[in-house]
């Protein structure tokens, strides 16, 4: 479920489509007001006035025919800004821009403007056009003018969006606010993982799973998340122990073992089946559970930063901002249990933990080569260390910090 929700969300049809249909419901609902209240309303209010059929029928269609056309456009532009952001800023990015929500609502809004205009459309009469059916009921002259009242309400809505929309399109492929945007997602998911933990029962130390049977993966792809609720629960109630020998963000290839279970005597296929289901495998990595997802973006910008094709500094230390930011609130972040028990205090999951050294590798281990030819983003590689400094306490955290500042030093010398 977890994983049909993040692919809802990072894809591009379900907010224009939702919105769509949206509209299509709005028309219908007008259509059955008018049906419902009549015209008669209009002559108690002097400042509103009436639309004959073919006058509807020229506002309608005008409307319904520059929506869908600017729609077009608004794709276009949308198709353009993620091309060029793709190749300024790396492939990896692509997602970013697919489900930003300012892009996705400016598209449905015209979609759902066009669907209304179509729906109320067809139910206009005039006159020369009205007949009896079947049954010999008279079908008058009908124009929908609380209907009318709502398309010309989104026709206003669809300029104030599309106004909006050129602004977005600008601001959104700023390289600032593209590292801005990704930094802030980062630190909140730095958060939602530390808030995540809090939740985590710490188990005993677990004694060695000798004999332990290695569960194969059914599925090739990149490991999205893992929810340790349900594989804890699982072994709980079969009297398990089962140790994670994958991490969210690592590559999965299909046979090859993806937990350990303990004992050997419990294993049979349907608890590998239940294993692998607690697992979400997909074609790329995602930021749900992958802390080193984000900071691969924020590093993948500033290496193409200081390019020799590109080099530009100056992004490059706005990425090691951002950076820095993000170690100082993981090492506030509470190291999440190795073992995690079950209801009854036995050991159920064994997990090996990211800690703030792979982290720190992350950040700026991948990132030292490329600042060694530029002194004024490795300068500030060391002012941002030395930020992060100031937010440890766990002396080994510091050590670790120390030596890559050496580390840092040397490869400039």
């Amino acid at each position: 479920m977890r994983k049909l929700v993040e692919d809802i969300r990072d894809s591009y049809w379900f907010v224009p489509g939702l919105l769509a249909l949206v509209g299509l419901v709005l028309g219908l609902a007008a259509i059955l007001l008018d049906v419902r209240i009549g015209d008669a309303w209009l002559g108690r209010y002097e400042w509103l006035y009436g639309t004959r059929p073919d006058g509807a029928r020229q506002i309608l269609a005008t409307i319904a025919g520059s929506t869908i056309t600017v729609a077009g456009v608004v794709f276009s532009i949308t198709l353009a800004a993620v091309t060029y952001a793709s190749g300024q800023y790396g492939p990896r990015l692509l997602s970013n821009f697919i489900r930003d929500r300012g892009n996705q609502v400016t598209l449905g809004v015209f979609v759902g403007t066009f669907l209304y205009c179509l729906v109320v459309l067809r139910t206009i009469r005039s006159a020369e056009e009205a007949s009896a059916d079947r049954a010999g009921t008279v079908r008058e002259a009908f124009v929908p003018h609380v209907a009318m009242f709502g398309a010309l309400a989104l026709a206003i809505l669809s300029i104030s969006v599309l106004i909006y929309f050129v602004h977005h399109v600008t601001s959104g492929i700023h390289i600032n606010n593209v590292i801005a945007k990704i930094g802030r997602q980062l630190l909140s998911d730095i958060r939602d993982r530390a808030a995540e933990r809090s939740d985590l029962l710490p188990g005993p130390p677990a004694s060695p799973l000798d004999g332990a049977v290695r569960v194969a993966a059914d599925r090739t792809g990149y490991i999205e998340a893992i929810d340790e609720g349900v594989l804890i629960d699982f072994a709980e109630r079969h009297q398990l122990t089962v140790r994670l020998v994958r991490r969210a963000g690592d590559f999965m290839h299909n046979g090859r073992a993806i937990v350990e279970v303990w004992p050997r005597e419990a294993v049979d296929p349907s608890i590998a089946q239940a294993c692998n289901a607690a697992f979400a495998i997909g074609d790329r990595r995602s930021a749900q559970q992958d802390l080193r997802y984000g900071i691969d973006e924020l590093v993948e910008i500033a290496t193409r930063a200081l390019s020799p094709g590109v080099n530009d500094p100056f992004t490059a230390i706005a990425c090691i901002d951002w950076l820095g930011a993000a170690l100082s609130e993981l090492a506030l972040m509470r190291p999440a249990p190795d073992v995690m028990a079950g209801e009854g205090g036995e050991a159920r999951l064994v997990a090996d933990r990211l800690g703030f050294e792979d982290y720190l590798a992350s950040a700026f281990g991948q990132l030292r080569p490329y600042l060694a030819g530029d002194v004024n983003a490795r300068t500030r590689a060391l002012a941002a260390l030395d930020e992060v400094d100031a937010t440890l306490s766990d002396p080994r955290n510091r050590s670790l910090l120390a030596a890559e500042r050496r580390a840092l030093r040397a490869c400039a010398a």
